[in-house]
């Protein structure tokens, strides 16, 4: 299967080369990006390269797909965003990203994961969406909420994080619930 590229009104979503090494590590080396991430903050290039790796094995294996946002308007790479743990049999995933800060707040992560769910929902036939978030991670909650998801509970000590176990909240949204709320 070749790599789905997708477009929005503001960001064109790419697969994430090696090329883009250095702006997704310059994104995944700060801490307030990570702090709700469930992993630490790279401290190397070379982690930013084997994370962009498992990207691609990850599509290879139809386990993942991480898209790269890219700017139009600049060409900036600003962030990423994908379906993880996916189960094309299952019709199921896992919804996650993040953005470099200078970007939050300005409706990015918000276009870019409704034309992700577009995809997933229409061309994937997949038929449920799940995201795993931090409780504390008030704009990620609000985020799925406004799109559509549910708050279906809490995983306890779900995330292990800065040496520490921490509690998750697990949110869905059904194939069924995304027809409604996109008519």
């Amino acid at each position: 299967m070749e790599f789905p590229e997708l477009s929005t009104e503001r960001l064109q979503l790419v697969q994430i080369t090696p090329d883009y090494m250095e702006c997704y590590y310059e994104i995944m080396s700060k801490e307030e990006v990570t702090k709700y991430y469930g992993m630490d903050r790279l401290t190397t290039l070379e982690e930013a390269a084997n994370l962009i790796g498992s990207f691609q094995e990850g599509f290879n294996n139809q386990k993942a797909m991480r898209w790269g946002m890219i700017h139009k308007e600049t060409g900036e790479f600003i962030g990423t965003l994908g379906l993880n743990n996916l189960s094309l049999w299952g019709k199921k995933a896992e919804i996650g990203y993040e953005l470099h800060p200078a970007y939050w707040r300005k409706g990015y992560t918000t276009e870019a994961v409704k034309e992700v769910l577009r995809f997933a929902f229409k061309e994937l036939e997949l038929f449920r969406i799940g995201a795993v978030t931090f409780p504390t991670n008030k704009a990620s909650n609000m985020l799925l909420e406004k799109l559509g998801f549910t708050h279906e509970g809490l995983l306890r000590g779900y995330l292990y994080q800065g040496k520490q176990h921490h509690d998750a909240y697990v949110f869905s949204l059904l194939a069924t619930e995304w027809e409604r709320l996109t008519k």
